[in-house]
């Protein structure tokens, strides 16, 4: 059995005992009291089962196992008292989630027992996460996947937004930074429908038709639809729908919400969404942000200020032509790239990460690309 077990007590023959007891059984690690345990559980987890005595000094069982769900949320968490306190075993159930509680003294094949189905409980916990996880990936990968051989020019758009609203996410010090991120990866999504033409109009500042301004605007409320679909996502899904509205409760969609009461995501995205716009139209970053400032009541001010922010700190790009071979991760395509046949492949402004990498690769293979690609390159990559 690989998945480990720590039993935390401030009795040393108890650890003793009970080590002699399992250790066949079971991969088992002790802890003389809950600083050591602390420690193990930081230095040498993660721990299938973590088992603690209620009643020690300095730290007590409950606040112990409080602490071991911060550092690690799946332990399977367990209390072994002497104390037949009822009061104190519902505090510990209610404060630590405790799986299971066991009055000393306890018999080996109880407590064997019982650890045997917290580490079922732990295998099924992880099995769940690791599905997820895998299932948000897949779904995530298919859905960029497609967004980039039906409309490059919205797929290269949310690229260089992903960019933009990484750096001001991280200037606010934004907690669920991976919510934003992903928001901004997908936030083009809903532009599947429409032709690139339309899209190629968006970025130049064009004029659209009455109906092809209408469907633009319908493209957060068909990503939303779409992603909220998958499971864990459904923040994501409501920072796409509300990417386009403004601060001062104007825009889509029609709704009451207006200033911090409209998801922070959203507020992100939408200042890193305008600011592309003017920036795709050749216009330099400090006007285009100044463009922004203008319009203040569409806008987050402090979002505006972290965007100001970035663009100061920005960091140094020098300009060079390059071959498919020569291409790398964090690169950032200067001009547009198109296949020898004039198909568009990537959009000028996106970042170079694995999966376009291996695309680009493959477009040169089989249809051949038009080099010299004109990238820009981080100073000290």
């Amino acid at each position: 059995m690989t998945e480990k077990i720590l039993v935390v007590d401030d009795e040393q023959n108890l650890l003793n005992a009970i080590y002699r007891q399992l250790r066949k059984s079971f991969q088992i690690d002790t802890a003389l009291g809950p600083e050591q345990g602390l420690t193990a559980v930081e230095n040498k987890g993660p721990y299938a089962v973590v088992i603690s005595d209620l009643r020690m000094p300095a730290m007590d069982g409950i606040q112990f196992l409080a602490r071991v769900k911060q550092i690690n949320p799946e332990t399977v968490r367990m209390m072994l008292t002497g104390n037949a306190d009822l009061e104190k075993t519902i505090q510990a159930v209610n404060e630590g989630n405790i799986f299971r509680f066991f009055t000393k003294p306890c018999p080996p094949e109880i407590l064997a027992g019982g650890l045997r189905s917290g580490i079922e409980q732990y295998q099924l916990v992880t099995a769940e996460r690791e599905l997820l996880q895998k299932t948000l990936k897949g779904s995530i990968k298919v859905l960029s996947e497609v967004l980039s051989l039906v409309n490059p020019e919205a797929f290269g758009r949310a690229s260089r937004i992903r960019r933009y609203v990484r750096q001001i996410a991280s200037e606010l010090g934004v907690a669920a930074m991976w919510q934003v991120e992903l928001a901004a990866m997908l936030s083009q999504i809903g532009c599947i429908v429409l032709p690139e033409e339309t899209i190629r109009k968006v970025n130049q500042g064009r004029k659209l038709t009455a109906e092809a301004a209408r469907l633009y605007e319908s493209h957060p409320l068909i990503a939303f639809n779409l992603i909220s679909n998958i499971p864990r996502l459904e923040k994501v899904a409501e920072i796409i729908r509300y990417q386009e509205k403004h601060f001062d409760g104007s825009g889509i969609p029609a709704d009451s919400r207006k200033g911090e009461s409209i998801p922070l995501g959203a507020r992100i995205l939408k200042v890193a969404n305008d600011f592309d716009l003017l920036t795709a139209r050749d216009l330099p970053k400090i006007k285009a942000f100044h463009k922004l400032r203008e319009q203040s009541c569409c806008y987050d001010p402090k979002i505006l200020d972290a965007l100001r922010t970035f663009i100061d700190k920005e960091a140094v790009y020098f300009v060079k032509d390059i071959t498919v071979s020569e291409l790398d991760v964090y690169m950032i395509i200067e001009e547009d790239i198109r296949t020898k046949d004039g198909q568009l492949v990537i959009a000028k402004g996106h970042e170079v990460g694995p999966m376009m990498l291996d695309r680009l690769k493959s477009f040169a293979r089989t249809r051949g690309i038009k080099e010299p690609i004109r990238v820009q390159i981080p100073a000290d990559a």
